[in-house]
């Protein structure tokens, strides 16, 4: 086979895949990750798998530091406790394999950012977003997050109350011509995910718990 159609070939199938439905993304993911998701964590997955699929067809979309910090981070932290533990590489290469992208250069992306960001000021870490951020950037909640989660790691970030977090967090989204309204609502609604994956682990945890005083009693 010659390289003209190896390279067209290739071309090819990056464009179907591009094309992707959502319903086709689930198809390649099931394929891919062969084996149940706990009933906690498969709302999750599908909801990452989805949104990953539409950001995968808007042509504005970029893959940028700010994307890849977003979304390995809240992989880990919206599948902590998963078990078992070592399916969690493959169940993120597979959600990113099926949508379109690549794990392994995102998480090296990721990791190199966080390197980029660490131990510094909020004012270092707004310097350093205004020097790397593009201007035509696109707005997704997994960009959104990624940014939260470089200014939460800043230096001074503890040392502050709510309404000064919230105020930084706004103004630096602003300075960055991104809708801090929109900033404001995903991290809420991620926050209150992460809460609300705890408190459903630890009624689990109990349930399981009084299981095995019945299993004894009995």
């Amino acid at each position: 086979m010659s390289q003209h159609t190896l390279t067209l070939l290739r071309f090819t199938y990056k464009k179907l895949k591009e094309k992707l439905t959502v319903s086709d993304s689930k198809k390649l993911f099931h394929e891919q990750f062969p084996f149940v998701i706990p009933g906690l964590y498969k709302r999750i997955v599908d909801e990452m798998l989805v949104e990953l699929n539409l950001l995968n067809h808007q042509n504005e979309f970029k893959q940028d530091y700010l994307f890849c910090v977003g979304l390995t981070e809240t992989f880990k932290e919206l599948t902590n406790g998963y078990k078992p533990e070592k399916h969690l590489d493959l169940l993120f290469e597979s959600l990113c394999s099926s949508t379109n992208f690549e794990a392994k250069e995102i998480k090296k992306i990721s990791q190199e950012t966080q390197k980029e960001f660490e131990d510094k000021s909020s004012k270092d870490i707004l310097k350093l977003l205004k020097e790397k951020t593009n201007s035509k950037i696109y707005p997704s909640r997994v960009l959104n997050l990624g940014m939260y989660i470089l200014i939460s790691n800043a230096k001074d970030f503890k040392e502050k109350n709510e309404s000064e977090i919230s105020q930084m967090i706004s103004d630096i989204f602003e300075k960055l011509s991104l809708s801090s309204d929109k900033a404001e609502k995903d991290i809420g609604i991620y926050k209150s995910s992460i809460s609300k994956m705890e408190q459903a682990k630890e009624l689990i945890e109990e349930l399981k718990t009084k299981e095995k005083i019945k299993e004894k009693k009995g």
